[in-house]
């Protein structure tokens, strides 16, 4: 690297310097930080073009214990430098040091997990008759683009590289411009890696101008894309016209189904980091409120109360409970849903909203907002804020909680809070998510799938599935024949 305040791109093992020269922002303070070199056509197709020869050219595909190797060495690598990187993330996108923090211990384990993966990815045979063999192999698809949101650009960047590598394909990474320099720090560990093998791994930092090559070049036959919904759809058409494979985990709008006999002591800490936990900015937020009947009231002020006090401030301070939003043009943006809601009926339990003054008035804070709504098809209610705002809705029975759960286009994941033995399973089985968690929120482990229903997104990550995205199987026929007699 040039400069730790100035990110390149990095590709087929070397740093390029080409594109137009930006500045990134810290959020928290709205001052310059760094600056970086914004990437386009040109530096997609050169690595895509780098990521092609390494498939074709090395032994990548074919060595397992090359890739077995390389995948601990990375962990290794992300291990040694993940304070620095914790730092940076937070430092660049807003949260929470903790937070921060947080994501970066995801990573070993989520490597290790793809290492082992490596040895345990086997085909099948039958003999079908005498001297007649079927073979099922499993081949990497070839080159595979990932592209990774900002809010969580550590993470949930190594979710598809990590079973994408597993599996013997090479990658182009599309980086987000608001995490420039985090960028540029991840680029440096894994150029440490010395067993990886150079185009392998190629990133390159921009927008959709770097995201339209990938998903236009046939050469590029896999995209892992984490990001919004409306995103995701524009991603379908356009990869349609050369039947792209897609991986997508798109937007979601968790519901927390609160029934009488949940334990509160234990609901409203939880409920409280499921809204405020990277500022709302995150796909798993839990940005709805179910509760029933009977508790309504209970839950509508021990809520309040708790909301009212979260303490939101820079992320680098340990005082906080809460960071910045990614810049001011989100603050503008959620505040105005917020009194569009308002305007149209929603009752403000806390409004919370942007700092007029003071020297927070600098940095994209937004206190957490809770709205009551009585209409499940309100904007504010069937729209991912991405921000932290929370709907609250009040239902009588089990079959009505599952109805509004059910209510939204997003099914990413949910949350019920029962003492009742079977009543989780009974409420989980009907509703339309990937995970459902009971008396918890967002548990998650590298050995078990991550996903969404409906609008939420096509594919799994994590778990044993995850490597399915990223494989060709081929049927092969042998027939030998037999020893004479």
């Amino acid at each position: 690297m040039a400069s730790k305040n100035h990110t390149q791109h990095w590709i087929n093992g070397e740093w390029v310097n080409t594109g137009s020269n930006r500045e990134t922002i810290n959020p928290s303070t709205g001052e310059v930080i760094g600056t970086y070199v914004k990437g386009g056509k040109e530096e997609a197709e050169q690595a895509i073009k780098a990521a092609q020869e390494a498939f074709a050219n090395t032994d990548w595909r074919t060595n397992r214990e090359l890739r077995h190797k390389v995948l601990l060495e990375m962990a290794e690598a992300f291990e040694a430098r993940k304070e620095d990187l914790a730092t940076m993330i937070a430092t660049e996108n807003g949260k929470l040091f903790a937070e921060a923090s947080f994501e970066a211990e995801f990573v070993k384990p989520g490597l290790h997990f793809a290492a082992a993966t490596v040895y345990t990815d086997y085909g099948r045979a039958a003999e079908w008759g005498a001297g007649k063999y079927s073979m099922l192999v499993k081949e990497p698809v070839g080159v595979v683009g990932i592209s990774t949101p900002w809010n969580s650009p550590l993470a949930l960047l190594i979710r598809s590289l990590a079973p994408a590598l597993a599996v013997g394909c090479t990658t182009v990474l599309k980086m987000p411009d608001q995490t420039a320099l985090t960028n540029g720090l991840i680029a440096e560990v894994l150029a440490s890696v010395k067993s990886l093998p150079k185009g392998v791994i190629n990133m390159v930092t921009g927008g959709h101008e770097v995201l339209e090559p990938l998903i236009s070049n046939p050469a590029v036959p896999v995209i892992s894309f984490t990001g919004s919904t409306s995103t995701g759809r524009a991603l379908q058409v356009e990869g349609a016209k050369y039947l792209k494979r897609l991986s997508l985990e798109l937007g979601g709008k968790t519901p927390l189904i609160v029934f009488d006999d949940a334990d509160l002591d234990a609901l409203i800490p939880k409920a409280v980091k499921a809204l405020t936990v990277f500022s709302g900015q995150f796909c798993m937020t839990g940005s709805r409120i179910l509760v029933q009947k009977g508790i309504a009231d209970e839950v509508r002020k021990r809520l309040s109360e708790a909301l009212s006090q979260v303490k939101v401030g820079p992320a680098m301070d340990p005082q906080y409970d809460m960071g910045a939003l990614i810049d001011m043009k989100n603050v503008q943006r959620v505040n105005g849903m917020v009194e569009d809601a308002i305007a149209k009926g929603a009752k403000a339990l806390v409004r919370g909203g942007p700092y007029t003054e003071g020297e927070l008035a600098k940095g994209a804070f937004y206190r957490p907002t809770l709205l009551e709504v009585n209409d499940s098809q309100a904007d504010i209610v069937q729209l991912e804020v991405f921000g932290p705002v929370l709907t609250l809705e009040v239902f009588e029975t089990e079959r009505e909680a599952v109805e509004k759960a059910n209510a939204t286009e997003y099914g990413l994941a949910a949350s019920i809070w029962t003492r009742d033995v079977d009543r989780p399973l009974r409420v989980g089985r009907e509703i339309e998510a990937g995970t459902v968690w009971i008396n918890d929120w967002v548990v998650m482990r590298d050995e078990f799938e991550e996903g969404g229903y409906k609008q939420s997104g096509v594919g799994r990550l994590r778990g044993m599935t995850s490597v399915s995205e990223f494989v060709e199987v081929k049927h092969i026929v042998l027939q030998p024949g037999t020893i004479d007699k």
